[in-house]
């Protein structure tokens, strides 16, 4: 699947990040990790102490992925409502589903503290990140005065990740696309 230009740790990171994406931490075993990676038995206890040691790195990469792809589409000047639109409407593929929103149905990453850490973190920058923005948008009279910060970035984040279980379980994005719309009608500037 990856190119031996990568070196074995990487390969074992990448495989493991698709394998937790699709099958879930139960469903990705070591022997599915190896297999995916082109890597030996050996190579994945040389480079990591077992699966939830890889787990973890390849969680931690996935968020860290997660915020730099969103603070792409937030970072900026402009008005509120254009980052936020950035963020709702930037290409993603609705049908997979959010690689950190997905862990979090995961029973074996929530009970484990470890595994959970950086999902929680995440997922708490971002509506943070979101907060900041909309209250930017709030100060600069963009918004309704009577919306709160806080309360406004959890529906955006609650929005995406519930649009990707609508997605997935229609088998199509449109209601993915039908929320964003919807969200984006209700946060529209003020005239």
């Amino acid at each position: 699947m990856y190119t031996h230009l990568m070196s074995t740790s990487e390969r074992l990171i990448e495989s493991t990040r698709e394998l937790l994406w699709e099958r879930g931490y139960v469903g990705t075993s070591p022997k599915a990790i190896q297999q995916h990676a082109g890597a030996g038995q050996g190579s994945m206890y040389h480079h990591f102490t077992g699966k939830p040691d890889l787990a973890l790195t390849a969680i931690r990469r996935t968020a860290q992925e997660m915020q730099a792809t969103a603070e792409a589409a937030l970072a900026g000047d402009g008005p509120a409502y254009d980052r936020v639109a950035a963020y709702l409407l930037r290409e993603r593929d609705v049908l997979r589903g959010c690689p950190v929103g997905r862990l979090t149905m995961d029973p074996d990453v929530i009970a484990d503290e470890e595994l959970r850490a950086p999902v929680t973190e995440t997922l708490e920058w971002l509506r943070e990140r979101l907060a900041g923005i909309v209250q930017e948008g709030l100060d600069r009279g963009e918004f309704s005065g009577t919306l709160d910060a806080g309360e406004v970035a959890s529906a955006i984040v609650a929005t995406v990740q519930g649009g990707y279980v609508l997605a997935r379980a229609t088998g199509s994005p449109a209601a993915f696309d039908a929320g964003v719309r919807g969200l984006l009608a209700l946060l529209a500037p003020r005239a």
